[in-house]
């Protein structure tokens, strides 16, 4: 083992590492994100924006950014330069499970027990394409590291994989925005 810290909680709910430095964040059933030096043992920082446990949390790859999303149905993009969350965004109906940025484009995946998955636009702050086909709770999604895809579990014990090809060759172009996203089924 090379180190160990307490997070003071009773139950971690996410963990990201940072891709550069010696960073963890812990999100946390009561609603607070750490941000922890692992190398030094110490606490840098903490953000309590959400209401309620915090289940899904990521790092941004090149930006000084992180992504969470929590029992609150809110998914909030956080820079830890400035310290706050920069905005928020709208439209799951249940709790969300696992938040990740995409790799390249300008993109955050959400799922949620809403039984949905969303990819959204983070620059234009837009749910740009909901998955549909789960009948329960999604556990989790993520992005695939290399190709157009997306792989989402659900409690209806199925695996399903997506292709999101469709929304780089509409050059990120919106259906919607905010709350009223239309429901596409990309599967």
């Amino acid at each position: 083992m090379l180190t160990k810290f307490e997070t003071k909680s009773a139950r971690v709910k996410g963990l990201s590492f940072h891709p550069k430095r010696p960073w963890i964040l812990t999100s946390l059933h009561n609603g607070v994100i750490q941000l922890w030096d692992y190398r030094m043992c110490t606490l840098i920082d903490k953000f309590d924006e959400h209401d309620g446990p915090v289940r899904g949390i990521d790092f941004h790859k090149q930006q000084p950014l992180f992504v969470s999303g929590g029992d609150d149905y809110k998914i909030k993009v956080w820079n830890y330069k400035l310290r706050r969350c920069l905005f928020t965004l709208l439209g799951h109906l249940d709790y969300i499970r696992t938040t990740f940025f995409h790799h390249e484009y300008p993109w955050i995946l959400s799922a949620s027990d809403d039984q949905t998955i969303r990819v959204w636009n983070w620059q234009s702050r837009t749910c740009v394409c909901v998955l549909t086909g789960h009948n329960h709770y999604v556990m989790c999604a993520q992005f695939h590291p290399s190709e157009d895809l997306v792989v989402s579990a659900s409690l209806d014990q199925t695996v399903r994989v997506w292709d999101i090809s469709g929304l780089r060759k509409k050059k990120l172009v919106p259906w919607c925005s905010g709350v009223g996203c239309e429901r596409n089924n990309w599967g």
